[in-house]
This record gives structure tokens, C-alpha cells and sequence, in this order.
């Protein structure tokens, strides 16, 4: 299976592995290792440079990653953050009941409420998977829960389920710092935490995972407005709403589009991550429109983008463009008894939230899977060349002094600029296979012709071709490809 063959690569090569592997890992629960690391902070980076620079007033925060009880109360959190737990009464095994309805009948269970799973689980006598016991269907609450201090002192608290929290919490303080404007964006790029009760899909569904998320605070009179639509109105979007049920996915100019202008903006600049930064094909992106069942009630607009994912079985969720309403700001000024209103020009009124939500993991394993293939001759990643963990690599064509020496002097120019990866190991073919393996776009070789007309052998992943340059002009060349 191509999963298989992509987790076999990122575990030997050092993109993934499991936490506590010489304890046996636990399930849900995973390490970045050096390539995985550098690729991770790549993909943020280009996320930051994207996002945070589409207004002026948007900004890159950090906030705890544990919080108080009241926090969850405000947000809903503790009564509502919950997955259906079907639990064997035989052997106590326990299994999320969605999946097993969707598993054994084939159906969705998509929107069902608790009544709903029990019933249809009794109907169709589904039983435990694993000894054929009854099954006991109940509520779990998917928060981590902790406790802060000792003794007398000790008070409830949990690990955050999502990062955006951090951002509701942070607002007034950042509404008064920031000059009294909006929209303001607040983004936060962290960890999130979430006791899945059978994680599965390998990389895509964790219980500790990473999360770049974009809060907007806005006018909510302002929803059907934005100073820069003219420059997206005739931009194309791929869209699979409600309507498209069933059939192909369409690609629908903004203008035409029956939704907000300040909600049709950021979703064009999601796009644009996608197919022009990333350089995606654009026939494995689209938006996916939620119906009533599938949505949180308090998103009353909310589109997932979705890539096209072979290992995964077709198109999955990477993230979520989320009109939330007052609902955030609203529950907590409920709960804290702060006064989270603004006033803008005599108008008082709670910002209205627009969420760009992002699962980082998701999304990195989504360019494993893009750029994975297996030809006769070799296994190589063509991942995007501003998130592949190097983007060039130099070789002296062997371990001669002379061309050592050329190649480490070149080297040192190279690495100033570029993810740069030194290798003197094996034969030339096998160091290209290597850095095929990783996703290196680009290897230049020293050779003797170096040592004499200081020209050396640039050689592109994706065609194996290779080209002679002059190295006063390396640099030159590959910023270019690098664009």
C-alpha cells in the first residue's frame, strides 16, 4: 500500500517516527525528525509570509497550551467537545461509534446525536469487533484534563483542544494594544491536543498534532465587503457545495459565487497557498461546502479545502474556513463577566470571527503523498521546493582532496542561501537516489572540469537532467528556480 511505502521512507529516512518507540510508541502520538522538522518549519514559514501579510493589522501570537476550567466552559468546550464511545461490556475495548457504523454498515453517521448511534447501533445488532460483545454507547469528552497546583490548591484545568482559544482570550488586551481597529487577524501556530478515542490513518487523525490557525475579529455589518474584492472577483475557486453532491467539482469565478465578499477573499487566498505557492495541481484541491448536520451550530458559514489523497482514500479535510459569529467572544464575555464588546466610532457591538484553520500534520503528510512516486530505477518525493526539507545538495564526484576541498568551498557559498545538504558517501548514483528519496530538487557535482573552468553539473530531481553551469552564476540560477 502506498501508505505503507511513503510511512516506510519517513520512518528510515527521518521525516516521522513514533513517540517513545523504544517503549513500544503509543498510538496517536508522534516525533518530527530532523528532515521532518526542517520541512515543518518550511511549510510554516510560507504560511506566515502568505497570511500575515494579506492586512496589515494581522498578527502572529503565543499563547499557553494549558488553560483553566472557565475557559472551556466560555468556549463550550466541556459540554459539546465530545465523539460517541461505543465500549465492549465483555472485554472493555473501546471504539468510536461513528467509525464503526460507518466500518460495518457502510453509511454515514455524519450529524447523528447520541440517540441516533444508539439506536442504529441496537438495530443493526453491531457488536464488538473484537470479541462480539455488546456494545454500551456513551458520550467522551476528547479534552486532556490536568490539574494545576497541589493540595488545597489544586484547580481543574485542560490541555488546549485547538489553538484558537488563545486568540479569543488575547483580544481585548490586543484590541487596545493595536490602536482600536479592525479587522484584526490574531494567528497562532502551536500544539493541540486531543484525546482521540481511536486515532487511525496513521499521520492524519493525532492526539497531539499542530495547528496554524487565523483568527479575524471584523465588523459583522462589514460581512459582505472588502477593500481589495476587485481584485478576485473574476478568480476562479473549485467548489464542490451541498448542491454539487455527486458530481464533479466546479470551478465558479468569485463574482458568481453566492457568498460574503470578505468570506470569498480569504477563500481565493487559501487557494492561492495551494495551487500557486505550493504549485499544487489544481485537480487535487478543492473547497468543500458543509451542510447544517455536518457543521458546528455556530459556524454558520464553514467550507473545508480538501486535497486529493491516494494513501487516504481520496479527498480529505487539511483545513476549514470557519464563519464563527459572535459565538467565541460572546461565551466568554458570558462566563468571564468581561466586557468584550468595541466601540468603533460610538458603534458598540462583539467582532464577529473568521477562522482560516489548518492542520499542519495533515497537510505535510498530504505533500508526502502528492510527491511520492516509485519509477523502475528509483523511489523519489517531488515535493514542493520551498517545503522540501533541502532544496540543493553538493558532491565532489569523489573523495579526492582537490575536488573535496572545490566542493566544501562551494558548499559554504551555497549553504548562505539555500537548505543545503553535503554528502561525499558512495557512488555519484547512489547519492542521487538518496536525495531523490528525501526530495532534494536540486545536486551539483564537482568534477575535474571544475578544477578547470570552475563550471559544475546541476541535476534536476524531477527529470534527471542534468545541465553544466558556471558557479558565478549557481547562485543566480537558483534563486530562480527556487521562485
Amino acid at each position: 500500500m502506498k501508505s505503507e511505502e511513503i510511512m516506510e521512507i519517513c520512518m528510515r529516512r527521518g521525516f516521522i517516527f513514533p513517540s517513545a518507540e523504544i517503549y513500544g510508541g503509543a498510538a496517536g502520538l508522534w516525533d518530527y525528525g530532523p528532515l521532518g522538522t526542517k520541512m515543518k518549519n518550511s511549510w510554516e514559514n510560507l504560511w506566515r509570509k502568505h497570511f500575515l501579510r494579506l492586512d496589515p493589522n494581522f498578527y502572529e501570537i503565543s499563547t499557553t497550551n494549558i488553560l483553566p476550567k472557565p475557559v472551556f466552559e466560555g468556549s463550550g468546550h466541556l459540554e459539546s467537545f465530545n465523539d460517541a464511545l461505543a465500549e465492549c461490556n465483555s472485554c472493555h475495548s473501546r471504539f468510536r461509534a461513528d467509525q464503526l457504523i460507518e466500518e460495518k454498515l457502510r453509511i454515514s453517521s455524519e450529524g447523528m446525536n447520541l440517540d441516533e448511534i444508539k439506536k442504529i447501533i441496537k438495530e443493526k445488532n453491531l457488536r464488538c469487533p473484537r470479541c462480539g460483545g455488546d456494545l454500551n454507547v456513551k458520550f467522551f469528552n476528547l479534552m486532556f484534563r490536568l490539574e494545576l497546583g497541589a493540595g488545597e490548591s489544586v484547580k481543574e484545568a485542560y490541555l488546549r483542544p485547538e489553538t484558537a482559544q488563545g486568540a479569543y482570550l488575547a483580544f481585548k488586551r490586543a484590541f487596545n494594544i493595536l490602536r482600536n481597529k479592525l479587522p484584526i487577524g490574531l494567528a497562532i501556530i502551536g500544539k493541540s491536543f486531543r484525546n482521540e478515542i481511536s486515532p487511525r490513518q496513521g499521520f492524519y487523525r493525532l492526539r497531539e498534532f499542530h495547528q496554524a490557525e487565523l483568527q479575524i475579529f471584523f465588523d459583522p455589518d462589514k460581512m459582505n465587503e472588502h477593500e481589495r474584492f476587485d481584485e478576485i472577483r473574476k478568480k476562479k475557486l473549485r467548489i464542490y457545495s451541498i448542491e454539487d453532491r455527486g458530481k464533479e467539482t466546479r470551478e465558479v469565478k468569485c463574482e458568481d459565487i453566492d457568498l460574503p465578499k470578505f468570506y470569498l477573499y480569504y477563500m481565493s487566498k487559501i487557494q492561492d497557498f495551494y495551487l500557486e505557492i505550493l504549485k499544487l495541481p489544481k485537480e487535487m484541491f478543492r473547497f468543500r461546502e458543509l451542510d447544517e448536520n455536518e457543521r458546528a451550530f455556530y459556524n454558520r458559514i464553514h467550507w473545508d479545502f480538501e486535497l486529493n489523497i491516494e494513501s487516504l482514500g481520496g479527498y480529505k479535510e487539511m483545513g476549514g474556513i470557519h464563519y464563527r459569529t459572535d459565538h467565541d467572544l460572546s461565551g466568554h464575555q458570558r462566563v468571564s463577566k468581561e466586557n468584550l464588546m468595541v466601540n468603533i466610532n460610538g458603534k458598540k457591538f462583539i467582532p464577529h470571527v473568521l477562522e482560516l484553520s489548518f492542520g499542519i500534520d495533515r497537510n505535510l503528510w498530504a505533500l508526502l503523498d502528492l510527491g511520492y512516486e516509485k519509477e523502475e530505477e528509483r523511489t523519489v518525493l517531488k515535493l514542493p521546493v520551498n517545503v522540501a526539507p533541502y532544496f540543493c545538495a553538493v558532491f565532489p564526484l569523489m573523495r579526492k582532496e582537490e575536488l573535496v576541498k572545490k566542493a566544501k568551498e562551494l558548499y559554504n557559498i551555497i549553504s548562505s542561501e539555500f537548505s543545503t545538504m553535503y554528502d561525499e558517501t558512495g557512488s555519484i548514483g547512489k547519492r542521487y537516489r538518496r536525495q531523490d528519496e528525501i526530495g532534494t530538487p536540486y545536486c551539483i557535482t564537482i568534477d575535474y572540469d571544475t578544477l578547470e573552468n570552475d563550471t559544475v553539473t546541476l541535476r534536476d530531481r524531477d527529470t534527471m537532467k542534468q545541465e553544466r553551469v558556471s558557479i558565478k552564476e549557481i547562485i543566480e540560477i537558483l534563486n530562480k528556480k527556487f521562485r
